[in-house]
């Protein structure tokens, strides 16, 4: 089978922790990323996830191992393309965001690529659309909302037209309501064929969100599966500081008690299960 993308390494990274001693920041991970999935990445601070991200993205070289992007061995020719192709959001925007207005900042990566100004324009108008944005286009995107700063740092993106896009932490420091408007746009993003890639802490997001759940621990990879699969093992959770999410914790606990029957498919949002209980009810 063709893959979209596939991380084939054996990475043995090294960089300098605080007490100046050498430490693997990933230990022999090897993952194929398939298109157009919803894949989530979980694990504890300092477990490697940052790490791999870029060197999936390209911005940094594993000592050892190989990246292919549909197929193709990534070498020092092919990481332009690789970096059009695979953008990243980071956590904080004010690290992604260097320019003094959102029209110059959303232009900047396009104009990189060489198109015409013609083209330019159109990918920027149309990125600030798709983040319902449009209106702050001349706007200098420091004196933006964290919540209007992330928007204008996934746009960035947009307007590469990446195909594989990755998100560290995406919804940290939002608030409920850019939290809620950040997973309408992922929806929106999926449902347009992108490969979405994130990292998060919040697990009741991975559970309802992610096709497919990978846990990092201490730069190595300890589970890789189906949410419901890999949100049960309680070994995993464990080993990654992780708790069950609570939807998935209490459908047990109903399975359990004989209120629901085990021949039900696990619930994966507050709507599924209130549809569950009230099918229960009936029965």
């Amino acid at each position: 089978m063709k893959r979209d993308f596939t991380a084939k390494i054996y990475w043995q990274y090294f960089y300098l922790d605080s007490y100046d001693s050498d430490k693997e920041a990933l230990k022999g991970v090897s993952l194929d990323i398939h298109e157009k999935e919803r894949l989530v990445i979980l694990g504890a601070n300092g477990s490697g996830k940052s790490t791999f991200f870029l060197n999936i993205n390209g911005v940094l070289k594993p000592e050892s191992g190989e990246v292919y992007y549909k197929d193709k061995l990534i070498d020092k020719s092919g990481i332009k393309e690789l970096r059009k192709n695979v953008g990243i959001v980071f956590q904080d925007a004010d690290n992604q965001i260097i320019a003094s207005s959102v029209r110059a900042e959303v232009s900047f990566g396009p104009m990189n690529l060489g198109l015409s100004k013609e083209e330019v324009k159109k990918r920027v108008d149309d990125a600030l659309n798709y983040m319902n944005i449009h209106h702050l286009i001349d706007r200098p995107p420091h004196y933006l909302s964290g919540g209007e700063k992330k928007r204008v740092s996934i746009a960035d993106i947009i307007a590469m037209d990446s195909k594989i896009i990755i998100f560290d932490e995406p919804t940290a420091s939002l608030d409920p309501k850019n939290v809620a408007i950040f997973e309408d746009a992922l929806d929106k993003m999926s449902s347009d064929g992108k490969t979405l890639v994130i990292s998060t802490h919040d697990i009741e997001f991975a559970y309802r969100f992610a096709d497919r759940i990978v846990v990092f621990c201490d730069g190595n990879i300890i589970a890789d599966g189906k949410p419901v699969d890999v949100l049960s093992d309680s070994k995993v959770l464990k080993m990654a500081n992780l708790k069950k999410p609570i939807l998935l914790d209490v459908f047990d606990t109903l399975v359990e008690n004989s209120i629901v029957t085990k021949d039900c498919v696990p619930v994966r949002s507050v709507e599924e299960f209130r549809d569950l209980i009230i099918s229960q009810a009936k029965a």
